[in-house]
């Protein structure tokens, strides 16, 4: 099992990335939350890692703290839930917003995040709501596989709707979203997190 990584960051298009570890490249696939604190390419990085093996492909994702990582894995654990999804929720809200979606039976909040329908939200309260126990004392929560090359022609606008779709919204509505925030100057990672957080208020 990977566990952690510690090296260079050759490139970052999100969900994906990959990190070189002695000569070794590790491609991995990662929420927002992660890539808001990731460093510039070239900068050295310490990730933790969730492998996840299919019979189709191993597949390693990387989190920027053992907390997101923690809640990534208990959301697996949630029937229904898959991998996509539990990266859609950590892009989608940090940890305490979730554990208050959790608390207050708050599924109309979980419904804003893409892939997420009414039965689904009401399960991910019903069985997160015992552990946010163990999620409050080891993650700090108050009471796609195969290669990916990076794309030198992107622009931060096409990466910020390309990373929306890989995150589960539809294209039409990630040109949308993207569209509403989007401005000269931006970086990609800057672009999704504004075009989230107007999801978010708009739909509140």
């Amino acid at each position: 099992m990977i566990g952690r990584l510690r090296g260079e960051i050759v490139y970052k298009q999100p969900p994906y990335l990959m990190v070189e570890v002695n000569g070794v490249g590790y491609e991995l696939e990662s929420p927002m939350s992660t890539f808001y604190n990731l460093p510039a390419p070239g900068e050295q990085v310490i990730l933790f890692t969730h492998l996840a093996v299919r019979e189709d492909a191993h597949v390693l994702y990387g989190f920027f703290n053992d907390s997101e990582r923690t809640l990534f894995r208990t959301l697996l654990r949630i029937s229904g839930v898959g991998a996509k999804m539990a990266l859609a929720i950590l892009s989608g809200m940090s940890a305490e917003e979730f554990a208050r979606c959790v608390q207050r039976d708050d599924t109309a909040a979980l419904m804003r995040l893409p892939g997420i329908g009414k039965k689904t939200a009401e399960r991910l309260v019903i069985e997160m709501r015992d552990r946010l126990d163990r999620l409050e004392s080891v993650a700090g929560v108050p009471a796609r596989g195969g290669t990916v090359a990076a794309n030198a022609g992107a622009t931060p606008v096409s990466d910020a709707v390309g990373a929306l779709v890989a995150l589960g919204y539809k294209p039409l509505e990630a040109n949308r979203m993207v569209g509403a925030v989007a401005s000269e100057g931006l970086a990609s990672e800057e672009i999704i997190r504004a075009a989230l957080k107007a999801v978010a208020s708009y739909s509140s």
